[in-house]
């Protein structure tokens, strides 16, 4: 039986004090992968991730960086080097939170910000972070996306806009740096229950729409996010992948 092993692999997640973060971050040190554990404001949490994952057998650091400003991100990736080398595996996951409400009513800045947030850390991440993968002739570049992006609900429009043009943005990616041995894909999450608001598990608004009659559990994202990290994967970039019960199905 074929496994996921990512022994010998250095992952970095940005976000990972979130709650998809700090699944993806203990699904990919149990199958084997170093974690760096990156953080903007929650240094506890990230702390307590670290050392987790050190219990694991792995090593680990947390750091801290605004994943929208390119000179933060150079910082980020000059303390990972010095201290545990250069990361095989990228899994962008930070997002900025706001407000939704009507495109009349959202303002300027939320645009601004979900494009910040979601276009250009995905460009600075890579503008820093691939040159040492094709270097070394292997990479693995993953953006959390989400299944609103195929939606287009009302009141989405800023998070959509900003999802949407990373979309666009890693497939341009994954034909630019597939030659070099990197791959380059998305999840996209479906509405996932929270550990934290137990009172949300079951909404039937939203899951007697999704054909599986339930939500998704974010061991159930970090398991696709450890598939695309692994060699299993080695044959698939440029995707969409929603993990999201078929609430949304890409078509061709």
């Amino acid at each position: 039986m074929l496994a996921i092993d990512l022994t010998g692999r250095l992952a970095l997640v940005t976000g990972a004090t979130s709650e998809l973060g700090r699944g993806m971050v203990r699904t990919l040190a149990k199958a084997g992968a170093d974690v760096v554990v990156h953080y903007n404001s929650n240094q506890s949490m990230a702390k307590m991730l670290c050392e987790q994952i050190k219990q694991l057998g792995r090593r680990s650091m947390i750091v801290q960086a605004d994943i929208t400003q390119k000179d933060s991100i150079a910082s980020m990736q000059q303390q990972i080097a010095d201290e545990l080398g250069e990361p095989d595996i990228l899994v962008n996951n930070a997002v900025i939170q706001y407000q939704w409400t009507k495109v009349l009513q959202q303002d300027a800045a939320d645009y601004e910000g979900q494009f910040r947030s979601c276009v250009l850390q995905n460009v600075f991440m890579a503008q820093t972070f691939v040159p040492a993968m094709i270097q070394k002739g292997y990479g693995r570049f993953i953006g959390i996306n989400t299944e609103c992006t195929m939606q287009a609900s009302p009141n989405q429009s800023a998070y959509i806009a900003g999802k949407a043009g990373m979309d666009r943005t890693l497939r341009v990616l994954a034909k630019e740096v597939g030659e070099h041995g990197i791959t380059v894909n998305q999840v996209a999450p479906g509405w996932t229950i929270s550990e934290n608001r137990p009172d949300t598990e079951a909404t039937e608004d939203y899951t007697s729409k999704v054909p599986l009659q339930r939500r998704g559990e974010t061991q159930e994202i970090a398991n696709v996010v450890a598939f695309l990290a692994s060699d299993l994967a080695s044959y698939m970039t440029g995707t969409y992948i929603p993990v999201c019960g078929g609430n949304v199905m890409p078509a061709i």
